[in-house]
């Protein structure tokens, strides 16, 4: 059950604050929350639209079906064939459907038999819970689903390969997408060559499916959102029945004190964060929670207000070039659309 300090119901006219929000997750709900994102609820393999002009789609479609009914069948420890591993590694571009085929996958042996999150939401678990009964709760599972696989610090990778090792010796089979392969993990982030072993024993126990294709997102129209008024942001947070409120500013700090697998119960209730004074993020550190956060309201499907800045202004360019550049872009295009979705309110 989620705890928070007592806050004003919400009714039209007072907005929540997710500042005031200190919520107290228990273990159930934590490893509950394992489940494919609202954002692809619906994801089937029948759904995805496999491109004609690229075979590897396809390929991995009827692969993911393949490895479906395995996680259904005996369980059976890892052992190493001919180099391929017990998981199966979706490696390509950005939308080209990787993480609709490893949500339809989870979605295709059930949510009592697999678990699913993003690569940064497992290391939150681990943080949470501890090495220990992370390993006892995943291990119940017959298969574990890891979206936007990738190595930012030296710590992520030393505990993921351990976890990995772990549930792949108790027969868990594992599924992973990414856009890097698996044994170049790590490359620009950190001495990569010091964790080489370690990164080489990841890669050792995936089968790579390389998917190719454009990105889906050219076959529409993809909408960035633009600030609007203080005054405005605050009128529409008011009038919505199930809106919060919060500056900027307070909120990145508040985000500091509360641990990430707990974003998500943040937003329990609220179905449109308003926010004013966006600016520049001061630092990395708060950067990184404000990618987690924004995760979680895309997971959610929460459309943003934003007055003061855009997207665009959150991130420098110094961000941008450095090792987590593919979170931030991720954020940001993730972020455009919520707040685009919110500027529709109005």
């Amino acid at each position: 059950m989620l705890v928070t300090r007592p806050t004003s119901p919400l009714r039209e006219g007072a907005p929540t604050s997710l500042v005031s929000r200190t919520p107290h997750v228990p273990a159930e709900r934590l490893l509950g929350a394992f489940v494919p994102p609202r954002h692809f609820a619906e994801a089937s393999f029948d759904s995805y639209r496999p491109d004609p002009q690229f075979a590897s789609q396809e390929a991995a479609r009827e692969r993911l079906r393949a490895l479906a009914e395995e996680s259904r069948g005996p369980r059976r420890r890892w052992r190493r064939r001919g180099g391929a591993g017990t998981g199966v590694y979706l490696d390509g571009g950005f939308g080209v459907g990787k993480t609709h085929l490893l949500a339809a996958l989870a979605h295709a042996v059930g949510p009592d038999d697999a678990a699913y999150g993003t690569f940064v939401e497992y290391t939150h678990l681990v943080g949470a819970l501890g090495f220990g009964p992370t390993v006892a709760a995943l291990a119940r599972k017959r298969l574990v689903c890891i979206d936007e696989f990738e190595l930012d610090d030296p710590g992520d990778t030393m505990v993921m390969s351990r976890l990995l090792r772990e549930l792949s010796d108790r027969g868990v089979h594992l599924a992973a997408t990414s856009n890097t392969l698996p044994e170049s993990l790590g490359e620009g982030r950190f001495a990569a060559e010091d964790f080489l072993r370690e990164i080489q024993a990841l890669a050792a126990r995936f089968e790579v499916l390389r998917v190719d294709g454009h990105d889906f997102r050219e076959r529409g129209e993809l909408v960035r959102g633009a600030p609007l008024e203080a005054g405005e942001v605050e009128r529409l947070a008011r009038v919505h029945p199930r809106a919060s409120l919060d500056a900027f500013d307070a909120l990145l700090d508040h985000l500091s004190r509360v641990h990430p697998s707990r974003y998500g119960a943040l937003l329990d209730d609220v179905d449109l964060v308003a926010l004013t004074g966006v600016g520049p993020v001061p630092d990395q550190a708060a950067a990184l929670r404000l990618v987690v956060l924004v995760d979680r309201l895309y997971d959610r499907d929460v459309p943003v207000l934003l007055a003061g800045g855009g997207p665009e202004d959150l991130f420098s360019e110094a961000m941008l070039r450095g090792g987590y550049r593919k979170k931030y872009l991720r954020a940001l295009s993730r972020l455009g659309e919520l707040a685009a979705r919110g500027a529709d309110l109005g």
